[in-house]
């Protein structure tokens, strides 16, 4: 699809990977990848595999094909850099939490409205009659932004196996939230119609290092495009400068950062 191709930009030892979410595609990432590339940092926005082109492409994907891909441009970026900071949203930010769960070289995690809770069964199920009656691709109506002028590139249906397989790494990753131990920037808009804002408290009460929330009182699940976009980058590069600091990337005016010990809770956010 125009304007869904992958981003890589070469710099300097300071690393960020971008995860976008399911049926999205690096068009999501790619401001916020430009910025961080010209501020020196090595960066990697991979499209997903069956993202970007046409929506049947993911009929036969699930959650182990995602995972693998995250997981291998990780370990890519993690060989020419010295420290590599993970940047997801929605199904991107589920990804990220896998990622700092199972390895100690993530520097840091910022997320925005992510998906870490598993669904309810009955969600489930109904998805299930739908693929017993012949159903693969549930109609849609594309990206979910509270800003009309915005219209990026991305599948217009869901196709309901992955979907259903997503939900299965969901649970995987909710069950070792505790694990992440690194700095964790939570991004939230307060309306969110396709991932539920308990998503961002349920990450919040459960993982082990400095974690700060963020809310976005102007944007709707996409918010990486939507009118809260300026924040999302300042606030994203800021703390992926901070957190990569140590291999040579300076912090930025704009964002907040997290300091050694620091930690933010549902009670106290922001």
């Amino acid at each position: 699809m125009p304007g869904a191709e992958p981003f890589s930009a070469d710099g300097g030892r300071a690393g960020a990977l971008l995860l976008h979410g399911f049926t999205g595609n690096p068009s999501a990432m790619r401001p916020l990848a430009a910025r961080l590339a010209a501020a020196g940092l090595t960066v990697s926005a991979p499209a997903l595999p069956g993202h970007g082109t046409a929506v049947e492409d993911m009929l036969p994907l699930h959650w182990g094909d995602w995972l693998t891909a995250a997981v291998e441009a990780f370990g890519a970026l993690a060989g020419r850099c010295d420290r590599v900071a993970v940047v997801g949203h929605s199904m991107g930010g589920t990804l990220a939490c896998a990622l700092a769960e199972t390895s100690p070289d993530v520097a840091g995690i910022a997320v925005v409205n992510p998906l870490v809770e598993p669904p309810a069964d009955g969600m489930r199920s109904g998805i299930r009659q739908l693929l017993a009656q012949g159903i693969e691709v549930l109609p849609g109506e594309g990206p979910d932004v509270a800003d009309p002028s915005v219209s990026p590139p991305a599948y217009a249906g869901t196709p309901l196996a992955p979907l259903l397989s997503l939900f299965e790494g969901v649970e995987e990753v909710a069950l070792q939230l505790a694990a992440i131990r690194c700095p964790v920037l939570v991004l939230s808009s307060r309306v969110d119609h396709v991932v539920p804002t308990s998503n961002g408290d349920l990450l919040m009460a459960s993982v082990s290092g400095p974690a700060e929330r963020v809310w976005l009182e102007r944007s709707y699940h996409a918010a990486m495009l939507d009118y809260d976009r300026p924040e999302v980058e300042a606030r994203i590069a800021a703390f992926v400068q901070v957190v990569t600091a140590g291999a040579g990337a300076g912090p930025e005016e704009g964002g907040v950062a997290l300091g050694a010990g620091h930690t933010g809770r549902p009670g106290g956010a922001r």
